[in-house]
């Protein structure tokens, strides 16, 4: 349980701050720093702090990736460092896909299983695909609350808690795009 609820942490942790670090310039870093207390959003509601914090960590997840597939150029979507990996059009297409998948769990719907990834080629239609994936997403994070959280759901064939469906793709898609826009350059 120790191992399971770091595992968390850190999948919720890490892409927050390194979403917070990549989004915003060191002026805005600095006057964020300088703004009394009073003035912040609270990031979790007291009556739903784990399904809140979910979504917080994942609506930053998600504006670095969308940001990072509407940045890559055209030509970068067909690129793959070596044959045996997929291109970088093909892992857009994978974090749209799997956005269903996860999503679909914690929704305790049926996977549309719209296999974007070898269906779409080009960054229109990509980034298309992927914010209506993103849109579908937003559906489960918008309607968990603490209580629905804990529901429990199959993952992966094993029991789990309604919440680590999302909490883990929210790991796996920063996971899976991160590293493309330092290899494309």
């Amino acid at each position: 349980m120790k191992t399971l609820l770091r595992f968390v942490v850190l999948c919720l942790a890490v892409p927050a701050g390194m979403a917070f670090a990549q989004g915003h310039s060191m002026e805005e870093k600095r006057v964020m720093q300088e703004k009394p207390a009073a003035q912040e959003k609270p990031m979790v509601s007291p009556e739903n702090p784990l399904s809140t914090w979910n979504k917080f960590a994942y609506a930053r997840v998600k504006d670095v990736l969308r940001k990072a597939a509407e940045k890559m150029p055209e030509e970068n979507y067909s690129f793959k460092p070596v044959d045996t990996v997929r291109s970088y059009g093909q892992i857009v297409g994978h974090v749209a896909d799997a956005q269903y998948m996860f999503c679909s769990m914690a929704l305790g719907e049926k996977n549309p299983a719209l296999d974007i990834e070898h269906t779409k080629t080009s960054k229109a239609d990509l980034i298309a695909a992927l914010n209506t994936a993103f849109a579908y997403c937003d559906k489960a994070y918008d309607g968990m609350t603490d209580a629905t959280a804990v529901q429990t759901i199959k993952l992966f064939g094993n029991d789990a808690p309604r919440l680590s469906a999302l909490t883990v793709n929210t790991c796996m898609t920063w996971n899976t795009m991160g590293t493309w826009p330092r290899i494309c350059g």
